[in-house]
């Protein structure tokens, strides 16, 4: 695909006019109008061959032999890229988004600042509104050990919702209940309303600097109960990146994406994107390719193979905890025909507010 300096004044002009004409109206861009409104003067003759030319490029595409030209999804990437200029968000529009994430009266746990922050980027683009993140760690209540046979232990771990899990340890044969009864105690003493991960970093610390005074058995006890609950012994303990089931999603506003359907060509599209957001296993495998980047990514059309049938355009941005670590990514899908300019500083400036939240 070419690049914006590889295109000539009137070709850069031309290939302007009809994205952002396409972005307004949804309808084609003839050559005429194109003659009337553009900075440059050029007759229609002389537009039409430029647009031949950007047709040739792969950039534009003519819907029927006599109509106008669109941009294609090359086109609007080559825009979005180098053509558009993105506009900062007003004092108005900064606090109406800090309100309604930090002060919202349904806003009690992490997920309904998710929720909250996804119903509003909906609200404010006119289209889905998307966040992906970990689901929330639960806060410890008792741990307690019990011994299967003499080399095995049950771990039953009670969560400070009151929903319990179990796990089975290899422990050193021989081990006495009193032993056992100690590292309950110890870790007991540690964890409760901490998350696991907190608790794990505090009791290691203390193993680490010799203060946990432990017999050798009971600590080995201990590190085997934190291994095979953090995930360090080689199981799926833990919350894993790669399974969508271990990943809070939230998607709100389709119903957003049927308010400026005005042919039946753009209701097929909805019908096909409301399909493709049913797959979410194919939404986490997207969002996740957003973490990786730094501010806003943007995935349009055809270049995002898990909405390639709808043709959708994804902008979605990471947000980060304390440690600037990327924790989750939110933004919004909708047709390609967005309002770039708008939307791209909108996620942006949410993922900032939700992170510093978080943080």
């Amino acid at each position: 695909m070419p690049a914006v300096k590889d295109l000539n004044d009137r070709s850069r002009a031309i290939l302007q006019q009809v994205v952002e004409t396409y972005l307004e109206t949804g309808a084609p861009v003839g050559s005429r109008f194109l003659s009337q409104n553009l900075p440059l003067t050029l007759s229609a003759a002389t537009v039409r061959n430029v647009m031949s030319d950007l047709e040739a490029l792969g950039l534009l595409a003519a819907p029927h032999t006599s109509a106008g030209r669109l941009p294609t999804d090359a086109g609007l990437r080559l825009f979005v890229d180098g053509l558009l200029e993105v506009g900062d968000l007003s004092e108005e529009e900064r606090r109406a988004i800090e309100t309604q994430v930090t002060h919202s009266p349904t806003a009690n746990t992490v997920e309904d600042v998710l929720r909250d922050a996804s119903q509003l980027l909906s609200g404010l683009s006119h289209c889905a509104g998307l966040v992906l993140a970990p689901k929330a760690e639960q806060t410890l209540k008792h741990i307690e050990f019990v011994a299967v046979d003499s080399g095995r232990a049950l771990v039953v771990l009670v969560s400070e919702d009151e929903s319990v899990e179990n796990r089975m340890i290899d422990v050193p044969r021989g081990l006495t209940p009193s032993a056992l009864m100690e590292a309950t105690n110890f870790l007991n003493a540690r964890l409760r309303g901490r998350t696991m991960a907190d608790a794990t970093e505090v009791i290691q610390s203390e193993i680490a600097a010799q203060k946990a005074e432990l017999s050798t058995l009971t600590q080995r006890v201990v590190e085997a109960g934190l291994a095979v609950w953090s995930g360090s012994d080689g199981t799926s303990a833990g919350t894993s990146t790669s399974d969508p089931l271990d990943r809070s999603l939230i998607v709100t506003g389709q119903s957003k994406l049927l308010e400026d359907v005005s042919a039946m060509e753009d209701l097929e599209r909805v019908r096909l994107l409301f399909q493709e957001l049913e797959n979410k296993a194919d939404l986490v495998q997207l969002l996740d390719l957003a973490q990786d980047a730094e501010g806003v990514r943007l995935f349009i059309g055809s270049e995002n193979q898990h909405f390639a049938l709808s043709g959708s355009s994804v902008i979605v941005s990471p947000f980060m905890d304390e440690s600037r670590r990327v924790v989750g990514v939110l933004g919004v899908i909708g047709p390609t025909r967005l309002n770039y300019a708008r939307i791209i500083p909108m996620v942006d400036y949410t993922a900032q507010v939700v992170g510093r939240l978080l943080r």
